[in-house]
């Protein structure tokens, strides 16, 4: 059985949200993904509530999350995927333009998988962003069993 895989892009930035789904396309990394640009519908859509009430819940493999977003902030809702069962085990890579040592402690005792500093320019970003693809999609092993 195969299973198709989502990733789960929060990005409130039009240009690095374009930048990613190009580097994705370029790496051949052909996976659905769905967009949340702010940190409300980022949990919105992982848990069926608001705007994606009543849709059959299909989580992510992978959450790539961006840390300074409106309305609740990527720290605010990686702290809330942990505290659910239901999305407490997907991969969660941060991906930031912050370079705070604080932002990084956080991230990593609030359960972050990953902390990437989104590089500057497109070549360093589209890189950076295809390793993280062919990391959490291909190469890592995950639960297979999970439902909101």
């Amino acid at each position: 059985m195969t299973i198709d895989k989502l990733i789960l892009l929060v990005e409130d930035n039009p240009d690095d949200e374009e930048l990613a789904l190009l580097a994705l396309k370029q790496g051949k990394i052909l996976h659905d993904v769905v967009v949340a640009r702010d940190g409300a519908e980022a949990l919105d859509y992982l848990f069926g509530t608001g705007s994606y009430a009543g849709r059959d819940v299909r989580l992510p493999q992978v959450i790539l999350l961006d840390l300074k977003l409106p309305k609740l902030s990527g720290l605010e809702v990686l702290e809330r995927i942990r505290a659910n069962p239901a999305t407490a085990l997907i991969p969660v890579v941060v991906m930031t333009s912050s370079s705070e040592e604080a932002d990084l402690l956080s991230s990593y005792r609030l359960g972050a998988n990953s902390y990437v500093r989104k590089p500057v320019g497109f070549e360093a970003f589209s890189d950076a962003v295809q390793k993280v693809g062919v990391y959490w999609l291909l190469v890592n092993q995950v639960v297979a069993a999970r439902r909101a």
